[in-house]
């Protein structure tokens, strides 16, 4: 019997142990996991810029495999032409006053991975930003979230490089343009073939009027005060990576099996054609595993 956790960042997963999983299955997590559980995974999964680097940039990368999206390496010779682009000397001089280019040490890396905008882009949204918010732009305060984009994520090459792009996960392999969860759901049943699933802290929605993350307000995610990110997308993600592996049965672990909206069943997923899923708590998973 194969079988697969996927781990997401739902706070319903804040009090399970998670490495109680570790014998039974291969572990697939998401984003931020690496920082509370270094050890855990077994597989990373991440699709935005800013956590793709900040995961590449902790070392991950050169411990266990990691899938990222749009991850190209380029030969380092090109970093004048890819990253400076058509920048001035006064574009360079501007960008001194910003925290604009995030990287690691450079040492001998023969390739390096970039995400977000060219240096003369960066710059254009910061003058943009300054026309508009003056010197609170380089205050740290809240303003500042409307320029992210300027932000240029670079990383150098390290050997031992265990660092993928999506495509890369199997013989066949795509990158459905998917959310973090669904698309380490995809690398998971390309690489692992599994009989089981178990997707632990993927909650979809919030039990309150602000966003279900374990790490909200921290780098790489919104701040505590925001509305929950919308269901609707990660539902019809999930329920097509269902449809597709109609031979894998999925179990949504919830916290409990009770009326909560988080450990609600989802009506996306109800009378669907090839969704193979049952709901079980968090309880019920590990007297299961108990007997395995």
């Amino acid at each position: 019997m194969i079988r697969t956790f996927l781990i997401g960042n739902g706070e319903s997963r804040k009090d399970f142990d998670l490495n109680v999983l570790k014998p039974y299955g291969k572990i697939y997590g998401c984003n931020a996991i690496y920082r509370d559980y270094p050890d855990l995974c077994d597989v990373i999964c991440a699709v935005d810029g800013g956590m793709i680097h900040e995961i590449y940039h902790s070392g991950m990368c050169q411990k266990i495999p990691c899938y990222f999206r749009a991850w190209t390496k380029i030969p380092t010779p090109m970093y004048r032409n890819v990253i400076e682009g058509m920048a001035t000397g006064q574009d360079l001089k501007e960008m001194k006053d910003f925290d604009i280019i995030r990287q690691n040490e450079k040492g001998e890396s023969a390739e390096f991975a970039t995400h977000g905008s060219t240096i003369s882009g960066a710059v254009t949204i910061l003058k943009k930003a300054k026309d508009e918010y003056g010197t609170r732009v380089t205050t740290g305060k809240r303003e500042t979230k409307n320029i992210h984009n300027a932000h240029i994520y670079i990383s150098w090459i390290k050997e031992p490089d265990k660092s993928f792009d999506i495509k890369e996960c199997g013989e066949g392999g795509e990158d459905e343009g998917w959310a973090t969860g669904p698309s380490s759901g995809y690398v998971a049943t390309m690489r692992e073939r599994p009989c089981e699933i178990y997707m632990i802290g993927h909650d979809l929605i919030s039990d309150t009027k602000t966003i279900n993350n374990i790490y909200k307000s921290t780098d790489n995610y919104v701040t505590t005060e925001y509305e929950p990110t919308p269901s609707g997308n990660w539902e019809i993600q999930w329920r097509e990576l269902m449809e597709n592996n109609p031979k894998i049965h999925f179990f949504k672990v919830n916290k409990e099996l009770d009326n909560k909206p988080t450990n609600q069943k989802v009506d996306r997923f109800r009378n669907q054609e090839g969704v193979n899923l049952e709901y079980i708590s968090q309880a019920q998973l590990l007297d299961r595993m108990s007997k395995w």
